[in-house]
This record gives C-alpha cells, sequence and structure tokens, in this order.
C-alpha cells in the first residue's frame, strides 16, 4: 500500500476541508436517517428496571366494554380520582382533554373539579394545537374550572422525527415562550434544574409560535408493557388489592386499541406503544438518572471534524500504513458513540465522521488506482514510460499525425557499451548509468504529447509529435553531446564515460502506412550509426 505523498501545506489543506466538510454535513443532518438507526441499535435493548413507584390506569378494551361508549361522563372520572385517594396515590396525572365544558350537565364540570381538589395532586395536560384554517398554534387548556382545581398543568406534545419513531422529547413548551413541562416530568414531580439542549431557533421566538426547549433523548425502561397497569374499571369498582396504589404515581390515559394514540419507539419497532405509557417512561427516566442528552451542537461538530482530521492526517503519513489507518478509523466514531452513551448518557451521532472517513478512503482509492494505472505504464527503475506505453502511444500518435497531416518523429537510443559498464564496475554502477541517460532524455520531452520511454534493457525511445526531420535531429544532436560530456562517478575520484547512438526516423502518414513502417525505418537507421562506430546518430531515409 502506498500513501499520499503531500506536502505539509497540501496536507494541511485537506484536513481542514474535508473536517470543515463533514462538520458541516452534520450540523446539517445530512445524514440524520443513518444517526437514528444507528441510535435505535444502541438504544433498543438498553434496558432499565422501571420505577416501581409508577402505575398506569388504563382505559382498556374490557373498561369501554363495560363502561360503554367513549366519551364517559366527567363524574365517572371524578369517582376514579375518589378512588385513586383513598388507594393512596400520591400523584394522578389524568391524560384526558377537558377543551370545552360538558354541554349536556354543567355539573360533571364541578363535581371533577371537586374530585380534583380533594385528591390535592392532580396534573392536567395541555394540548398544542392549529385552528383548521390558520397556521397559528394554540393551546388547548382544560376548561377554568378544571384547570383551577388542578395542581400543574403540563403539556402533552410528543416529538416524533421524521421515520415516525418518537426518540425525545422537549421537557418545556408553550406558545410565546416554554413554560409548561412536560407530563411525565411533572408526574415525576422532579425537582432542581432541566436538563437537557435549549431552544433549537431563540432567534425566531415569537409569541405566536409553539416555542420548545430542554430537548433529551427518552430512555426506554422497556418495550410496551413493560410498566404495570390496572384497568379503570377495576379501580372505579373497588376490585384491586389493598395497598396496591398506596404512594404510587399514577397516569390515568387510553390505551385500548382505535382510541389511543400509538407511538413507534426504539424499543417497539413491531408492537405500538400508547401514548399513556410514553409519558410513564418520560417519568421513570426523570426519577431515575436515566436521562441522554445529545452533544451540544459546538461539541458535536467539533468532535466529527476532528475524528475526520485524524484520518486525514493518518491516511497522508508516509510511516502510516492506510489500511491500518482506515482499519482503525472506520469503527471509532461509532465505538466514540457507544462509549459516551453508555458510560456517559451523552449522545454522539457518528455517520457524519463515518462519512467523512469513507470519503478520505474512496479520496485515496481512486487516487491509489490512478498511482497503480501509472506505474503500469512506467518503468520502475528510470521513471520513464515502458514498452507497453511506447507501444499505445506510437500508435495513438501515428494515428494522429494521419488525421492532421502533421509529421511524426521517432528516435531510438542505445547506450554504447553498456555490459562493459556491468561487468566492470558493478550492476549498481549499471543502474547509475541508465538512470542519468534516462534523465537527460527525459529532459527533451518537453511538451505534453511527446513521450520518453526505456524499450529494453538499455534501450530508450523518444516519441516527438508534430515535428518534422530538421526539428528531431537538433534535439538529437543536443542529446548526444550531453550524454557525450557527462561521466558517471565509479569510485576513488574516478569518472567512466558515457556515450549513445541513435536513429531519427520522421514521416507524414499514408492511408495504407503503419506504425511499424516507422520503427523499422529507424531501427535501421540505429543499426547504421552503430557500423559507423557509435557514438552518434544517423537519419532513416525518407519513405
Amino acid at each position: 500500500m502506498r500513501t499520499l505523498l503531500l506536502s505539509w501545506p497540501q496536507r494541511l489543506l485537506l484536513v481542514l476541508a474535508l473536517s470543515v466538510l463533514a462538520g458541516w454535513a452534520s450540523q446539517a443532518r445530512l445524514f440524520w436517517q443513518q444517526d437514528e438507526r444507528v441510535y435505535d441499535q444502541l438504544v433498543g435493548s438498553w434496558e432499565y428496571p422501571p420505577d416501581q413507584r409508577l402505575a398506569i390506569v388504563a382505559i382498556d378494551e374490557r373498561s369501554l366494554q363495560q363502561l360503554g361508549q367513549w366519551p364517559w361522563p366527567r363524574g365517572t372520572h371524578a369517582r376514579l380520582l375518589d378512588r385513586l385517594h383513598e388507594a393512596g396515590a400520591r400523584r394522578v396525572a389524568l391524560d384526558l382533554m377537558f377543551p370545552e365544558p360538558d354541554r349536556k350537565d354543567a355539573t360533571q364540570d364541578v363535581e371533577l373539579a371537586a374530585a380534583i381538589k380533594r385528591s390535592g395532586n392532580v396534573v392536567l395536560p395541555v394540548l398544542a394545537a392549529s385552528a383548521s384554517d390558520e397556521a397559528v398554534p394554540e393551546e388547548l387548556l382544560p376548561v377554568p374550572v378544571l384547570a383551577s382545581a388542578a395542581t400543574a398543568l403540563a403539556h402533552t406534545d410528543i416529538e416524533v422525527d421524521g421515520d415516525g419513531v418518537a426518540r425525545g422529547l422537549y421537557l418545556k413548551a408553550g406558545v410565546g415562550s416554554a413554560y409548561w413541562p412536560a407530563l411525565g416530568l411533572a408526574l415525576s414531580g422532579k425537582d432542581g434544574p432541566i436538563p437537557g439542549l435549549g431552544d433549537p431557533a431563540p432567534e425566531t421566538a415569537s409569541p405566536y409560535q409553539w416555542r420548545r426547549d430542554n430537548y433529551v433523548r427518552l430512555r426506554y425502561a422497556g418495550p410496551p408493557g413493560t410498566f404495570p397497569q390496572v384497568s379503570y374499571i377495576d379501580v372505579l369498582e373497588g376490585r384491586l388489592p389493598p395497598g396496591l396504589l398506596r404512594d404510587r404515581l399514577v397516569i390515568v390515559g387510553m390505551t385500548a386499541s382505535g382510541i389511543a394514540p400509538r407511538l413507534l419507539t426504539p424499543t417497539s419497532r413491531e408492537s405500538w406503544m400508547s401514548g399513556t405509557e410514553y409519558q410513564a417512561n418520560v417519568a421513570s427516566m426523570l426519577l431515575g438518572g436515566h436521562v441522554v442528552l445529545p452533544l451540544a451542537p459546538a461539541a458535536q461538530v467539533g468532535l466529527v471534524a476532528l475524528l475526520v482530521a485524524l484520518c486525514a492526517l493518518g491516511m497522508t503519513v508516509p510511516r502510516l500504513p492506510p489500511w491500518l489507518v482506515a482499519v482503525v478509523s472506520l469503527p471509532l466514531p461509532l465505538l466514540l458513540s457507544l462509549l459516551l452513551l453508555r458510560g456517559f448518557n451523552l449522545w454522539f451521532a457518528p455517520a457524519a465522521a463515518i462519512g467523512g472517513v469513507l470519503l478520505m478512503l474512496l479520496g485515496w482509492g481512486l487516487w491509489q488506482m490512478r498511482y497503480w494505472r501509472h506505474q503500469a505504464h512506467r518503468d520502475p527503475l528510470t521513471g520513464l514510460a515502458n514498452r507497453m506505453r511506447f507501444e499505445e502511444a506510437l500508435r495513438l500518435e501515428y494515428e494522429a499525425a494521419r488525421r492532421s497531416g502533421r509529421p511524426l518523429s521517432l528516435a531510438l537510443i542505445d547506450l554504447d557499451n553498456f555490459k562493459h559498464y556491468n561487468d566492470t564496475f558493478g550492476h549498481h554502477v549499471g543502474d547509475l548509468v541508465l538512470q542519468q541517460t534516462a534523465r537527460m532524455i527525459g529532459e527533451l520531452a518537453r511538451r505534453p504529447r511527446d513521450l520518453a520511454a526505456r524499450f529494453g534493457g538499455d534501450e530508450f525511445a523518444l516519441i516527438l509529435p508534430d515535428t518534422g526531420s530538421e526539428g528531431a535531429v537538433q534535439l538529437i544532436e543536443t542529446l548526444v553531446g550531453r550524454v557525450r560530456r557527462a561521466g558517471i562517478a565509479v569510485g576513488k575520484g574516478r569518472q567512466a564515460r558515457i556515450s549513445i547512438t541513435a536513429g531519427v526516423g520522421t514521416v507524414v502518414p499514408a492511408a495504407d502506412g503503419l506504425p511499424a513502417h516507422l520503427f523499422r525505418d529507424t531501427d535501421a537507421a540505429l543499426y547504421q550509426a552503430k557500423a559507423a562506430g557509435r557514438d552518434g546518430f544517423r537519419v532513416a531515409a525518407a519513405d
């Protein structure tokens, strides 16, 4: 494997570019779906024992069968609250909406309000809703007689992600400003600072907008059915064992299919969770200290940029094998996400960092393919084009010259008495002779289409498109003189003289001409130069 060979300024520019790109992708949440899949895998089975003080009084199918069609008279809920008060419940969240007064019997509202006061610790919900013909949200509060009797009001706004899964919530919300606590927070009675990230868009605050604050990830105690439930009708008719609900935090809400809100969660991808059990999970999470906090945006972006920067630096350090950097860098964001989640209850979204690492690996792979392709056409000792590249270039340039009617020149060059250097001074001197000669030949290939090649052991070639015989002869004369004046150090202050012999051919290809014809004529000129005593050149006769 070959590491990207970059200068330090190029390396730092690459690191900066990839880091900024990955940080922007994280900030823009381009990979939010991949992030959420990772989150679901990490928390889906990360269960904990639910708080034993929590219980659900479920409005289930059996209660509906015995009490009749929904909605029930509010006096029925008043009797339930009295039962719960007699059973010793510490706090009750009545997760039922009463936005309008009872139009059939006004005494029903008074009866329910009186029961709420007798209970002494009842939380009622507030719902955010938009008017049917307007975009401005409004708060649906319980009717005033009930709201004034309640201990607290709390919002029931459930945060559902774009894929339909409920993974988090805002612990405070309200129109104009976030002043209502979440129902689960109010039920828990948790005092002290409220955790969570701040308002996602404080600069757009408006008295007519539903504002949200203190965002947290909801860690579920388990799949649906984790919390103990008792049937509404059993509580109402006093069929529960004594002491079952004593000192409990009770949430009363819908669980019957068809009328209960249904939610998908990381722990319940194959079964639905009711909104009531969702709120119980909120309370249990807060009571047990299981809140999962997303990293602050600056920390999230900074950590993504850092991971990508480390990968980019590692991929460009010559001493580090790129495959090793890849093996370490790809799983590192996932491992870091797992460590922060399980060890510190912090959520780090890893997908942008993984995407940045993959982008770096893709770039390295493309560069490696380009390098291998380049190497496949290069002579490893001299760096000139090899025979395969020479033959391909000669064919292409011959066809180009045929189409354009422009001349094409070819020079074939041999080192004189090369075997003498190997036999007398050793193969290392022979290699130096080849490299020095190749360098001087390569310096003649100045134009983009010129090609210098090592044709064989001590044989070289020079393809010169759009070059007539006179121009080619001038170049070869210059080359022969330079090589003649050059020497190669052979040790103890001695230098060995080197020389070359060349043949030059030029052609404007005819319709029936072939590259082999140009090569044949140029090779014949080379052998004429050798027969004439070497250290010179001959020009092929015009065809």
